[in-house]
């Protein structure tokens, strides 16, 4: 019987080509779609869940409060509080691990060097965590001070691993780690880490290294350059234990006496450590889940609409097939046996449909993995495991729920046909029918016009943070990584100053300059810092810098008032630096009356004396969706600074060649690496920028897939209007008459649609900016341009059968039985 019914069906699409088409394009489209962007949802929700331990793995984060007001959310903590919250509460801690980051660290093994980052963690770190080893021993690799696991990749890279090879010869070697004099001994070899980890490393150092010449790095309540991890035990309500951190602070911190804030701890999972970080000093791999569920939404809107075109087409063709069913059922077809006749072509359609999508992911997989820099493939996708995840159940029962609606809806209403009045030439359509058809219209239309409005919302704030002025320029910077491997002593500072000073006599270098961070870095916080006529208690927190001279020239910062840093303002000791330049929000938090007040006054940052002696304007540090915070320019050179080439356009490649030259010759046995800023610090857009190009595109899909289904409806119409369109013909109506009659009921739904969406989307976009301290407004024109875009496409859709209908000839119209 089987058999039958799937002999029926291919008959019924072979017959029926231009209309099987236009169907499977629709459903294959629609799938196609859903797939890739389901692909990049699983990965991003698989982060870190790898790690079997991954439900009981939190991190401590904390915020930190000053009068009242919150002027700290990062992942810092000091180097004590993992130690003391398990001796505290010994009952629901398992375990703690301590990570510090080694960032772009220079190794040297003989003569070979590699830069890497990697981690500097302690001994219960690879018990809390899965990152298996495949030489060494996970429980004593990192007991002793100066012992190192290396990964995989990075052993092939140091010392040119044979295929095949047994790592575990290479236990035992030594390597040195930037300038340090102590060499480090390789005692494990890891497998690569998952690039769906947070935490990612090449190296781990034991934290025993750390503190050989980092006190604080042992237990210490004083200063916050540290990450914990915790493992809680099982069935603990991290929640519960989150209830008592306040005293927990209080007791440790007895009045905020280190930062003159008040601590707050609380932890956050593993598992959301990836999509739900909105922290600063953030050192692990951050994504967005807004952009996560928003494109997750996008492919529910996609394949929603895809069987609602699927279920449109296919009814339109009901008054074709509605003598089919009277002959089916006068021969003696039951109800029963006609909706699995239907279903089983719907059933045809859907798998013929969705071997294609899988066809069309595999044309674009490259093309789209390069989209979202990530190697995705389908059969991640099909081999993830559910258990865990509610929105992939709950996408998977609404798949199904879909796969049948769109089957056994036409089934019913091919199948509820009566014989004799279609026999007779007296076929209807219900009014329920038609109904339900034109709500599905307006349901597809709803989402068309709500995915365009959120596109151009997406797009508009993209360009407008990339076009705002920042305040400080960063066109033509090279930022060049520091020396590291030079030594910090007497002579280093001399010898910047004569590397930057050499620089800027090179033809097309129209500035040097070295600072703590570039634009884009997070800056370090001065807590207490107050006026020297202010009481002790009357104290803030502000961001600092340490820049050389030609910093604010470089840059092109306006100083509003005073002077620049001249070479006199600089010395190698730091307590003898007492200069400073502030920014204007530094001059309206401290209470000056302007710019110029604030010159030659006095503030205390810690209990250290400075000399107010310039005001800069403000300036964008980080990208617009943090606000400009206080900031203070100190005349200071560290090991750790980058050093800024300001270049013209001309002859860049071989004024970076001739750079190159110069800072070998004052920095040998240095890696010469940099990076233009400008595209550095856009970085920091890339989750927007991404988000902007995914959603348009996949927004693009579903309006084409919406038209389709209008496609269907106008179809369905013509059809039914078959006769009276020739009797108006005949009348002597003219062909704009036939194609309004046709499409103004279609316009009508489309209107309704868009009535609908304007405020959906505007409540949803709305939510979505308010994310951005510098932000677009949602102006009244881009609901007005949708709505014309909107009609213009439907119209343009409707017209492919009205101006057919227009033109036909009306005596085969009234031929028509």
């Amino acid at each position: 019987m089987f058999k039958n019914y799937f002999t029926a069906a291919l008959r019924s699409l072979q017959k029926n080509k231009f209309f099987s088409v236009i169907n499977i394009a629709g459903l294959s489209i629609g799938m196609a779609a859903c797939l890739l962007i389901l692909q990049y949802v699983s990965f991003e929700l698989s982060y870190d869940q790898f790690n079997q331990n991954a439900s009981s793995i939190y991190r401590v984060v904390n915020d930190r409060y000053q009068n009242g007001k919150l002027i700290q959310h990062g992942t810092i903590t000091y180097s004590a509080i993992g130690r003391a919250m398990q001796e505290d509460y010994p009952q629901e801690i398992l375990r703690t691990a301590r990570v510090e980051p080694a960032t772009d660290i220079i190794l040297t093994y003989n003569e070979k060097k590699l830069k890497q980052s990697g981690l500097a963690v302690d001994t219960s770190f690879l018990t809390m965590f899965s990152y298996p080893l495949i030489a060494g021993n996970a429980y004593t690799s990192l007991k002793a001070p100066y012992n190192m696991i290396i990964s995989q990749s990075m052993a092939d890279k140091l010392f040119g691993v044979p295929q095949n090879a047994n790592y575990a010869s290479y236990i035992g070697k030594t390597i040195q780690l930037q300038n340090d004099s102590a060499l480090y001994n390789i005692t494990g070899i890891s497998k690569d880490v998952p690039e769906n980890s947070h935490l990612q490393f090449n190296f781990l150092v034991s934290w025993s290294s750390l503190t050989q010449t980092w006190k604080n790095a042992d237990y210490s309540f004083e200063q916050s350059d540290f990450w914990q991890y915790i493992q809680l035990k099982p069935g603990v309500d991290y929640k519960r234990l989150e209830a008592r951190f306040p005293t927990f602070s209080q007791k440790h911190f007895q009045g905020a006496k280190v930062s003159g804030s008040d601590e707050t701890f609380y932890l956050q999972p593993l598992s959301k450590a990836h999509l739900y970080s909105d922290f600063e000093y953030e050192i692990g791999v951050t994504g967005n889940a807004t952009t996560v569920w928003g494109l997750l939404t996008v492919a529910l809107f996609i394949i929603i609409i895809a069987w609602v075109n699927y279920i449109n087409l296919t009814t339109a063709k009901s008054a074709e097939r509605a003598k089919e069913v009277g002959v089916r059922k006068v021969a003696g077809a039951s109800k029963s046996q006609l909706i699995r006749q239907f279903f089983t072509e719907s059933v045809v359609i859907n798998l013929i449909a969705f071997a294609i999508a899988i066809m069309l992911v595999i044309l674009v997989q490259n093309s789209f993995n390069q989209l979202v820099q990530h190697n995705l493939s389908l059969t991640l996708l099909f081999q993830k495991n559910l258990s865990g995840y509610t929105v992939f159940a709950t996408i998977l029962l609404i798949i199904m729920a879909g796969f049948f609606v769109s089957g056994f809806y036409p089934s019913f209403v091919f199948s509820s046909f009566k014989p004799v009045t279609v026999l007779k030439g007296r076929f209807s359509h219900s009014t329920k029918g038609i109904l339900l058809r034109k709500t599905l219209v307006v349901v597809q239309f709803t989402m068309t016009v709500i995915l365009i409005i959120g596109s151009v919302v997406v797009y508009r704030q993209v360009r407008f943070m990339n076009r705002q002025k920042l305040g400080i320029t960063l066109d033509q910077v090279m930022v060049i990584n520091p020396p590291m491997l030079t030594k910090w002593d007497s002579t280093f500072i001399r010898r910047v100053n004569s590397f930057t000073n050499e620089v800027r006599q090179l033809p097309h270098v129209k500035g040097a300059t070295t600072s703590f961070r570039v634009a884009g870095e997070e800056l370090s916080r001065d807590f207490k810092v107050r006026r020297a006529d202010a009481p002790e208690d009357n104290h803030y927190t502000i961001r600092s810098l340490g820049a050389s001279t030609g910093f604010i020239d470089l840059y092109g910062i306006k100083l509003l008032a005073g002077r620049d840093f001249e070479s006199t303002d600089f010395n190698t000791d730091w307590g003898k630096l007492h200069n400073i330049i502030l920014n204007h929000h530094t001059v309206k938090l401290l209470g000056f009356k302007d710019d110029a007040d604030a010159i030659g006054k006095k503030i205390f940052i810690y209990d250290k004396s400075w000399d107010v002696i310039g005001v800069m304007a403000d300036f964008h540090q980080k990208s617009l969706r943090y606000p400009i915070e206080p900031t203070v320019l100190m005349p200071a050179y560290s090991e750790n600074s980058p050093i800024s080439v300001k270049l013209d356009v001309t002859n860049v490649e071989s004024t970076i060649a001739s750079v190159r030259k110069t800072f070998n010759t004052f920095f040998p046995g240095n890696m010469f690496d940099y990076y233009f800023l400008d595209e550095r610090y856009n970085a920091q857009y890339k989750n927007e920028q991404f988000f902007g190009k995914v959603f348009g595109m996949f927004a693009g899909f579903a309006v084409f897939v919406a038209c389709l289904g209008l496609l269907g409806l106008s179809l369905f119409a013509t059809i039914q209007r078959t006769k009276e369109i020739g009797v108006r013909k005949v009348l002597g109506a003219s062909v704009a008459n036939i194609i309004f009659l046709l499409s103004k009921d279609f316009i009508k739904l489309v209107i309704i649609a868009i009535v609908i969406a304007c405020p959906i989307a505007w409540l949803t976009m709305n939510k979505w900016l308010q994310d951005f301290s510098y932000r677009i407004t949602i102006s009244w024109w881009i609901f007005l341009a949708t709505a014309v875009v909107a009609i213009t496409i439907a119209l343009a859709t409707i017209s492919f059968h009205a101006l057919k209908s227009a033109f036909a000839n009306p005596v085969k119209s009234l031929r028509t039985e």
